[in-house]
């Protein structure tokens, strides 16, 4: 940590936590961070984008400073999602490095921070570290030790081989523990919702290259598992950042999947948000 903490001299740091209806898990990852304000970061920030909970208050309590999403930009109107959190929160914060954890994560390691500073302070050129780890699929009445990430197992990863072969070897291109330059950030655009994750990869790809990116073992990721029809939603807006920061038109047509009720098939349609938000630095500038 000492080490760490002279490599990263004159620079500041800056930890953001998108968080929605997150009253559960997100005090115990706040308080993974906390011991680390005042050296190895500068700032701690969690945006809320609309919990019904008591979101806010148990981050508050653990430590954090809470921006509610629609008050940063109040000028701009607010979308759904959270590539739209993430954008936003680079308007609220101020470090030369910036950190995202997601709220979910149960039994968080406090070494997740550092682990994720490390290239980005000693390794020159880099501008965005990945997060890996292994991921248990949490089910109703036990926890499988792997089988988590099936989006990423299913889709990203084929994707990726199959439009940029390079990124082949990121083990988990849609993980939300990451690091990144204020640099790279602000200069390139956020795709909404879950695309953000896979449209930050492939911006830092194309800009600086296999040399910019580095990734970590963060060792265990827990969270919270969705249903699949969740990850259904997940995985198009996911395919419709990758196709179209890979020069392929994405359609905007809605998302149709398929529910049974009474021994009938039912569609269920979803509007599905590709959109992207412009660079941070050309709405502050």
């Amino acid at each position: 940590m000492s080490q760490l903490v002279r490599a990263k001299g004159d620079r500041t740091v800056s930890v953001v936590l998108p968080a929605l209806d997150e009253e559960s898990t997100v005090g115990a990852v706040v308080a993974s961070v906390r011991p680390l304000l005042g050296s190895l970061v500068d700032e701690l920030l969690v945006v809320d984008s609309g919990s019904t909970d008591r979101t806010r208050a148990v981050a508050e309590a653990a430590g954090a400073r809470v921006a509610h999403r629609d008050a940063i930009l109040p000028d701009v109107a607010p979308r759904p999602g959270k590539g739209e959190v993430l954008w936003r929160s680079l308007a609220a914060t101020t470090g030369d490095l910036v950190v995202f954890l997601d709220s979910d994560l149960v039994d968080p390691d406090p070494a997740f921070v550092p682990h994720l500073l490390g290239p980005l302070l000693t390794a020159h050129g880099v501008h965005l570290v990945k997060g890996f780890y292994r991921r248990p699929l949490r089910l109703e009445t036990e926890e499988a030790g792997t089988g988590g990430g099936r989006v990423t197992e299913l889709l990203a990863r084929p994707l990726l081989s199959a439009l940029r072969p390079d990124l082949s070897d990121i083990i988990q291109p849609l993980g939300g523990e990451y690091a990144a330059t204020r640099e790279f950030l602000t200069a390139v655009p956020f795709a909404a919702g879950y695309g953000v994750e896979i449209g930050l990869l492939l911006d830092a790809h194309s800009r600086y290259g296999l040399s910019g990116l580095a990734q970590v073992n963060l060792g265990v990721r827990k969270h919270r598992n969705r249903s699949l029809l969740q990850l259904g939603v997940m995985a198009r807006q996911i395919l419709g950042t990758a196709l179209t920061r890979c020069g392929i038109p994405a359609a905007a047509s809605p998302f149709t999947q398929f529910v049974q009720v009474s021994g009938e098939w039912l569609p269920d349609r979803t509007d599905v948000l590709v959109a992207d938000r412009p660079p941070m630095a050309a709405i502050l500038d």
